[in-house]
């Protein structure tokens, strides 16, 4: 990796995690995903910590996860009875969702804490695949309900 990499300050990935479960699953239709998504962390500096934006949990307004030992939730349905056994066990970051709140204040964009939210599977498959020790604080952000784009762009650009 080239010194310019560990200098970012942050890092931005998007990706689509498949179907539900079943990247971590075995199943073969998800095998080039899962080969990806575990190379991926050798392309990235190791994050002190990460900030996930799912698409699986929308709110009235921007809402941030802020438990310190968020549980599972096994939002889907139809899969083999090891998809709801499933346990990504790293921590929440609470000093780091007051400060993604702070910033969303300060540029005008309401938002909550939510100290009870869940891990979704948009956070913890990825996750698993990518940082399977489970070593790194994770905080999730909701979509806004309103699923305007010029917001969803706003924070986008902070």
């Amino acid at each position: 990796m080239n010194e310019t990499k560990l200098n970012l300050k942050g890092q931005v990935v998007y990706f689509s995690h498949g179907g539900g479960p079943m990247p971590i699953l075995g199943d073969a239709s998800h095998e080039k995903m899962v080969e990806f998504m575990s190379a991926l962390p050798e392309q990235l500096h190791k994050p002190k910590s990460i900030v996930v934006f799912s698409a699986h949990w929308e709110e009235a307004v921007v809402t941030i996860q802020s438990g310190q030992t968020p549980t599972m939730l096994y939002d889907y349905y139809g899969f083999p009875e090891a998809a709801y056994h499933i346990n990504y066990s790293c921590v929440g970051h609470r000093a780091l969702a007051q400060q993604v709140a702070n910033l969303l204040e300060a540029h005008d964009i309401p938002c909550k804490l939510d100290e009870n939210r869940p891990y979704d599977h948009g956070v913890y498959i990825p996750l698993m695949m990518m940082y399977p020790e489970a070593d790194i604080p994770v905080i999730q952000v909701s979509l806004n309900r309103n699923l305007d784009a010029l917001t969803h762009l706003k924070i986008g650009g902070l």
